[in-house]
């Protein structure tokens, strides 16, 4: 084999075409062959550097992305007004439920209440009112009742307001004692605006939901 059909062959093995001979041939020459694993070694070289070319410089630009980002994301400062508002209305059926418990456990413990009410129907009111408390403390508790209790406190609320107006006008009942039903006023309102925001935020999800085919 000449030097010339060995550097042919070795060109094409550089461009992954055909060598035109058995590769054990060509090796064998390169092997005994100085001039031409000199040149080969040249080739290999020269073929690389025309292959991979550095990659250009390029300008550090962190510093001028991070400037150009919003300091907030679209929608950060509406979600944590949000969950203050949430949290706050939480509290405040936490202290309703707190304070309606503590006025109910009295009557329900000793049986005594005012208007010199029986044993038994003074237990009985302070079990009703006990259990009111409980119905706050869970929505506190977990939001996602609100629409559950809403009906039962709405619609008690609605009877209990306009019999406790008259019986306050009639002398029926003491001024203190009617003032106690601003607990469970205060309550119910509460809890409807907890499941008014709840059915806001589970609106937009519902829209979005896409149409079985």
């Amino acid at each position: 084999m000449s030097c010339h059909q060995c550097r042919e062959a070795f060109s094409s093995r550089l461009d992954g075409e055909p060598l035109g001979m058995p590769a054990e041939e060509l090796d064998a020459h390169l092997a005994g062959c100085a001039g031409c694993a000199a040149w080969t070694a040249d080739a290999e070289r020269v073929t690389r550097r025309a292959r991979l070319a550095p990659a250009p410089a390029v300008p550090d630009l962190t510093v001028a992305v991070l400037g150009a980002l919003p300091r907030e994301l679209p929608g950060a400062g509406a979600a944590a007004r949000a969950r203050l508002v949430d949290s706050a209305l939480r509290v405040a059926l936490l202290v309703v439920g707190a304070a309606q418990a503590t006025l109910a456990w009295p009557l329900l413990a000793s049986g005594t209440g005012g208007m010199s009410a029986p044993v038994h129907m003074a237990r009985e009111s302070g079990a009703w009112n006990l259990a009111l408390a409980a119905a706050f403390l869970a929505v506190a508790a977990g939001p996602r009742l609100a629409a559950g209790a809403l009906p039962f406190l709405g619609s008690f609320v609605a009877f209990l307001l306009p019999v406790t107006l008259a019986d306050l006008q009639a002398g029926h009942v003491h001024a203190d004692r009617a003032l106690t039903h601003l607990l469970l006023l205060a309550g119910t309102v509460l809890v409807a605006a907890v499941a008014w925001r709840g059915r806001r935020r589970a609106v937009p999800a519902v829209a979005v939901r896409p149409v079985p085919a």
